[in-house]
């Protein structure tokens, strides 16, 4: 039986055993002031109780039938308009299982529990929409950004063939450059999939240690720019992936110093904890940014400057994988340009309770 059918055979039920307890309950206190054979009197006759069934019976009968045709059309009628919302709902349904997440249910009337499905259905589908249309951009910059070392591997591949006898070692080395990119990005691509899957272990991690191991890491990268790289704050403990997050901060601190453009420049790198959180602040000094780019900066494959060269030039997914870890963290991620050039960038994590760290 549908729903509507249901309700009305609902409706019509408590009708009749409402109306059969209410004709009970008067015929029972009738009954109290009626006596059980019929009795003659000086002002005339007075029924008894079998006389006044005889009377009564068919009246009460063709009243129930009356109120039984009363609750199954009304029923039926109540319930087709309470449940003209629900049939909305199912369309809206039906068009997003055909692809089409861009319909709105925009149900009218007061916040009862069918607005409050269908607000919440709406907006499902809005962060639906948009997750589809980032899925579809980011696959579709992947396969241009995997396509250029591709096409230039095979270029040269094709010169090599065409010419073996001349193969210089200049032509190895952008081979082996090629290559080596594509192998970045390639795990670019998987590390990102990774933290949007949250497929890690959690364990308690110092943000402190992890900054002074970044730091060690990238410090030959910061010399030959001429980068000062800084460290300071308190230890900052959180539950998460270590990996995922060395990576993190690795990111955020090699944006700091690749796209430090100034002349002995500075990257700053400041762990502390502040209302219940662990907070990890990376600042730069550099060329002043518009809010316009900051607010693309977590995009993939978008870049704060052109494309880098040398070194550790990036593939333009490092803002994107630090978003993804840090979402699969519980955390916020902040991004500010700095008044006198460069940016800060801050990540604030669910701080362990004070006590529970091993």
């Amino acid at each position: 039986m549908s729903v509507r059918l249901k309700l009305t055979l609902s409706y019509a039920g408590f009708l009749m055993v409402a109306s059969v307890l209410l004709l009970a309950a008067v015929w029972l206190y009738i009954l109290r002031y009626v006596p059980t054979h019929a009795v003659q009197t000086i002002g005339g006759f007075v029924p008894g109780q079998g006389d006044l069934i005889r009377a009564f019976g068919p009246v009460v009968t063709v009243v129930l039938l009356f109120l039984l045709v009363v609750g199954l059309v009304g029923g039926w009628f109540l319930a087709g308009r309470m449940l003209v919302p629900l049939d909305r709902i199912t369309e809206a349904t039906r068009k997003a299982a055909d692809g089409s997440l861009s319909y709105r249910i925009d149900l009218e009337g007061r916040n009862d529990e069918f607005r409050e499905l269908a607000d919440s259905f709406d907006a499902m589908l809005a962060r639906l929409e948009a997750h589809v249309a980032e899925q579809q951009r980011f696959a579709a910059n992947a396969s241009h950004e995997l396509r250029t070392p591709l096409a230039i591997t095979q270029t040269m591949l094709e010169v090599a063939r065409s010419d073996p006898d001349h193969v210089s070692p200049a032509l190895i080395d952008r081979l082996s450059a090629v290559n080596s990119r594509a192998i970045d990005l390639t795990e670019a691509l998987l590390l990102l999939s990774r933290a949007d899957q949250r497929s890690f272990t959690r364990t308690a991690v110092d943000l402190s240690l992890l900054a002074e191991e970044a730091v060690e890491t990238l410090l030959p990268i910061a010399e030959r720019r001429s980068v000062v790289v800084e460290t300071s704050g308190d230890i900052a403990l959180t539950l998460g992936s270590r990996a995922l997050l060395l990576q993190l901060t690795t990111n955020l601190l090699h944006n700091a110093i690749v796209h430090n453009l100034l002349e002995h420049g500075t990257a700053k790198v400041t762990t502390s904890v502040e209302g219940g959180f662990a907070a990890l602040t990376v600042e730069n000094t550099g060329d002043e940014l518009p809010s316009q780019l900051i607010t693309t900066l977590t995009e993939p494959f978008q870049r704060g400057t052109e494309r880098i060269r040398g070194d550790h030039g990036g593939v333009g997914l490092g803002l994107a994988i630090v978003k993804s870890i840090t979402q699969a963290h519980d955390g916020t991620l902040t991004i500010v340009a700095r008044p006198e050039g460069g940016m800060r960038v801050t990540v604030r994590l669910p701080a362990m309770p004070s006590g529970s760290a091993p």
